[in-house]
């Protein structure tokens, strides 16, 4: 089960992981990452739908994916609020296409978010390049 720390309640922080965060889209589940506090537990908010089934089966999709939040986070225990949209497919998958399918895409997520950080901090040698460029035409 999910702690109650490991999760996500609040709508900014749903809406902040939503526009800020990568996207990543499976069969069964859309899931978006986005770098937090590294000091904070990492948390995950679930977002089940009607279009996913009737209450019995929206349950059941959150229980099953609360439960993989629980062992991802197992891995990754600080840094990372992620959000999961439940797809109507998922009310029908079973439960190791669901965990391999989380799985993958948090995997995917976090390495678009090292390479998304990576960008942002520019090299001092890029800098010295567009100094010297700008230099040499003026």
């Amino acid at each position: 089960m999910l702690p109650a720390r490991n999760r996500l309640r609040l709508p900014a922080d749903f809406s902040t992981t939503l526009r800020s965060g990568v996207r990543v889209g499976r069969r069964n589940l859309v899931l978006s990452a986005h770098l937090s506090d590294p000091a904070r537990p990492s948390r995950m908010g679930f977002i089940v739908s009607k279009a996913v089934g009737n209450a019995v089966a929206r349950n059941l999709v959150k229980r099953r994916l609360r439960e993989i939040g629980a062992r991802l986070f197992e891995e990754e225990p600080a840094g990372f609020d992620v959000v999961v949209r439940a797809l109507p497919a998922a009310a029908e998958a079973e439960w190791e296409e669901l965990v391999a399918e989380t799985e993958q895409a948090f995997a995917v997520a976090r390495r678009r978010l090292a390479s998304r950080s990576s960008e942002r901090r520019p090299s001092s040698t890029a800098g010295e390049t567009i100094r010297r460029s700008g230099e040499a035409s003026a």
